[in-house]
Formats: C-alpha cells, sequence, structure tokens
C-alpha cells in the first residue's frame, strides 16, 4: 500500500491540480488540513466550493482523508467554538473526515479535528479512546498540527506545535501522526519533515508555493517513507531506529518517474497571434 501525503495547500490551485493528476498513482490521499486560505483575496465560501469539487474529482480518482486545520474553520458551534462544517459535508464524497476512523486491511486511520476549545478537544479525546478500544498493528492520526517540541514544529524561534498531542501521542503510541501547520520546519536549521516519541513516527511536509506542494509518501509494502520538496528528495527507513539526517533518494522508485511526468499547463507554450 502507497499513500501520499499533503498538507497547507492553502487553496492553490497548481497545487490541487497536480493532486488529482497524482492522485491515481496511490491507494489513499491523507490532506492533513489547511485546504482553504482566510488571508485569500478569494471569498471564503468561494473557496468551499472550488475545494470541494477538487476533492469530488480526487475521491473519483483514490481513498481520501481530510482533516480540519485551522484555515478550514468556517462556523461556530452552539458554544462558540470554530469549526469546520464544510469539511463535515465532503463525507458524502465517500471522503473520511474529522470524527471518522477509516479501516483498510489491518491499518486503522483516525481523522483528528482542529479543536478550538474544551468542547471539541474532549470530542476528540473521546474519539480516541474508542478507536484505541480496537487497534489494529498500524494505527496513524491525521492531526493539522504537529506536536510540541519536535523539530516538526520548530519554527526557527520557537515551536508552534500540540502540547496536548505529545500526551495523547505518549498514551496510545500510534505508529503514525500526519501533520503540517508549521510550514518552514523541514526547512531549516533544527527543523525536521519527521521525528519520533518513544514508538511513534510523526510527519510535517512543509509547505513550498508553485507546483507541485512538498509531499510525502508513505510506502508502507518497502517500510519507507519519502519526502519530496523542490530540489530535494530524501528517504527513512521506518522499521529502524531514528536516525538523522534523512538519506537522499538516489534511485527514484517507479511512481516518483510518474509524478515527474506530470505537465505543468503553466509552462505550454501559448499559441501564436493571428496575422
Amino acid at each position: 500500500m502507497r499513500c501520499l501525503v499533503v498538507a497547507d495547500l492553502h487553496y492553490s490551485l497548481p497545487q490541487l491540480d497536480w493532486l488529482v493528476s497524482a492522485a491515481p498513482q496511490f491507494d489513499l490521499l491523507i490532506f492533513a488540513g489547511d485546504a482553504l486560505d482566510i488571508g485569500s483575496m478569494v471569498d471564503f465560501r468561494a473557496q468551499i466550493v472550488v475545494v470541494k469539487k477538487y476533492l469530488a474529482l480526487l475521491a473519483a480518482k483514490t481513498r481520501v482523508i481530510l482533516c480540519s486545520g485551522n484555515h478550514d474553520l468556517d462556523e461556530r458551534n452552539a458554544e462558540g467554538e470554530k469549526i469546520s462544517r464544510w469539511i463535515s459535508e465532503v463525507r458524502e464524497l465517500g471522503i473520511a473526515c474529522d470524527g471518522d476512523s477509516l479501516a483498510i486491511g489491518d491499518m486503522l486511520f483516525t481523522v483528528c479535528p482542529w479543536w478550538d476549545g474544551p468542547l471539541v478537544k474532549q470530542r476528540l479525546v473521546e474519539q480516541l479512546r474508542d478507536a484505541a478500544a480496537s487497534r489494529p498493528p498500524r494505527w496513524i492520526w491525521a492531526h493539522h498540527a504537529p506536536p510540541a517540541d519536535s523539530p516538526t514544529s520548530w519554527g526557527g524561534k520557537r515551536f508552534f506545535g500540540d502540547v496536548e498531542l505529545v500526551q495523547w501521542i505518549m498514551q496510545y503510541q500510534p505508529s503514525m501522526v500526519i501533520s503540517g501547520h508549521v510550514h518552514q520546519s523541514p526547512f531549516i536549521t533544527d527543523g525536521s519533515w519527521f521525528d519520533r516519541l518513544g514508538q511513534t513516527w510523526v510527519f510535517n511536509t512543509g509547505l513550498q508555493p508553485g507546483r507541485p506542494p512538498t509531499y510525502i509518501v508513505l510506502d508502507f509494502d518497502a517500510d519507507k517513507a519519502f519526502w519530496l520538496a523542490a530540489g530535494e528528495a530524501q528517504w527513512i527507513d521506518l522499521a529502524a531506529p531514528l536516525k538523522r539526517p534523512a538519506a537522499p533518494i538516489e534511485a527514484a522508485p517507479d511512481w516518483l518517474t510518474s509524478l515527474d511526468r506530470i505537465a505543468d499547463p503553466s509552462l505550454a507554450r501559448p499559441q501564436a497571434a493571428a496575422g
């Protein structure tokens, strides 16, 4: 099984276009939050309409998991806490979203909402507790914020991670936590796209402009994780202890060769003017 991981696309249509082209190469797509961008000039409601159309295209090509990030919150619940109402609506597309768990073979994927207060936080605590009761050998969480005090949440001057998440990881020791949120972590000194807390691997894709997005590929059959960014291609062995730095990819897997062939329409030569 091969899984594509992205996060923090922030309403980048070129990156979403690339994602639609890449999706058929994978058995599962995990979108770890911030599909939208609250700082965009595009109206938030229009962003939701467009992103839901992209998600429908993706769901037609592969299985999809989507958790909310802080940029995806579009409403307040009765208690006044911010929630992502629109993400709950993509469930009708067959997409596993906030509050869901998806079982695939011997793996369980738990989709965690972005929480903005004690009530949503308590629902997440109960969600993890219930999923833990029947956890299979591999249990993987999609949780937008990475854990605190980890290279995956290092912003250059301080950590921007979730303190509560550290406690939940140490309590349950899931196989992996898939995150985003701290855009620069994989690119700066003392930051990283991967970490390990006890037996739990933690990942943060990072963010780069343009096309394609930064992305991680989890090859569960080979027990390897790959990180691809502009000018960088690294991998780690998931069956080995934590080791830094990651190794460079020297022999490109078939799927990477295929992804490299995805055409960028912005580079197409425009038609010559008539006359």
